[in-house]
């Protein structure tokens, strides 16, 4: 005897819909969150009931109430999901009868969750992210009263000198007022961003896997921490291309007939990870040699900056992975190389 739930989540309510297979019945109820008791619900049914939602965001409470109910849940791919849809009519009725159909028939399109302590610290990556564009944001504001008041310093505007020269201008009203909450707010940040960077490097120097990323030229605190946690276990990945389509580095494909056509990067899977990767891309070409050439040879060939640094990222995540299958640092990485090129001679 096995029970099913689909569930279609909101965030003030949800459609579920289950069936226990003793009897093959099929229910339907819709909660309130806000009225009705989400927890005792679901602790009415004999654990482990397999419950399976559609990938979301704002969903970890009920992630974690589901599982402190003893039971078995499954995160669907909400693409993959839709394409098993019959019927053009949408409504939370027929989402949640489409993910109870898909666990019965074990078709459900289960996405990885991260384990708890990579959960946490990919949120921890992500919330330092949004203090840096805050801080971007701040400055640009900054640098706006500095120029509408001919004080064009660039960068050095934030230095010291420039600090004091910036406090020197005479203004009043609307810019007065910008430039003093600005600064406060802007010391502000900087605290905070340097307190998440000491929350990160602690858990970093803990991480055997992470400081071996980071012997990597161009391979940093953040982007050796993203890799870490956005591709554990390494081990479900079966070969390296599945690395690059899963971070949103490979091209997609337009073709028919005897005709192929590839396009831009796919952009799927994790934002961020792909950006930490692109950034410390650009460094490795200034830091490691191969690498390095590989972008000057695509740049002789009139590829732009920016498709000629993307295809250095697709290359460095698969150097990170190997690097994380193998358990090795950079040296190790190039002894290995350099042993596989003697071979072929």
């Amino acid at each position: 005897m096995a029970v099913y739930i689909g569930v279609d989540l909101h965030v003030r309510t949800q459609t579920v819909c289950w069936m226990n297979t003793a009897d093959g019945e099929i229910h339907q109820h819709t909660l309130d969150h806000s009225r009705d008791d989400v927890r005792a619900f679901y602790a009415q049914f004999t654990a482990p009931a397999v419950v399976g939602i559609e990938s979301s965001g704002y969903a970890l409470w009920f992630h974690q109430l589901i599982e402190q109910a003893g039971h078995r849940l499954l995160v669907g791919d909400a693409y993959a999901i839709r394409q098993f849809a019959r019927r053009r009519q949408k409504n939370d009725r027929r989402d949640a009868e489409l993910l109870l159909d898909l666990l019965r028939r074990e078709e459900f399109p289960v996405v990885h969750r991260p384990a708890p302590p990579s959960q946490d610290t990919l949120a921890l990556l992500r919330y330092r992210h949004r203090l840096v564009r805050m801080r971007t944001m701040v400055k640009n504001g900054l640098q706006a009263v500095a120029l509408n008041h001919q004080l064009r310093l660039g960068f050095r505007l934030f230095t010291v000198r420039g600090q004091q020269r910036f406090a020197a201008l005479p203004l009043s009203g609307a810019y007065a007022t910008q430039r003093q909450q600005s600064q406060v707010l802007l010391t502000t940040l900087e605290a905070q961003i340097a307190a998440v960077n000491q929350e990160l490097a602690t858990r970093a120097a803990a991480d055997a896997r992470v400081v071996r990323l980071r012997t990597h030229p161009g391979v940093g605190l953040q982007t050796a921490l993203a890799v870490v946690h956005t591709l554990e276990p390494v081990t479900r990945f079966d070969r390296a291309r599945r690395i690059a389509a899963y971070c949103g580095l490979d091209p997609s494909e337009h073709s028919s007939g005897d005709t192929t056509r590839y396009g831009h990067i796919s952009k799927q899977g994790n934002r961020l990870l792909r950006f930490l990767l692109v950034e410390a891309a650009w460094s490795a070409v200034q830091h490691e040699e191969d690498l390095g050439r590989f972008f000057r040879r695509l740049r002789a060939r009139k590829k732009p900056h920016a498709v000629a640094v993307v295809a250095v990222a697709r290359k460095l995540v698969l150097r990170l992975y190997r690097m994380l299958q193998e358990g090795i640092d950079y040296e190790e990485f190039r002894r290995r190389g350099r042993d596989a090129r003697r071979a072929r001679k």
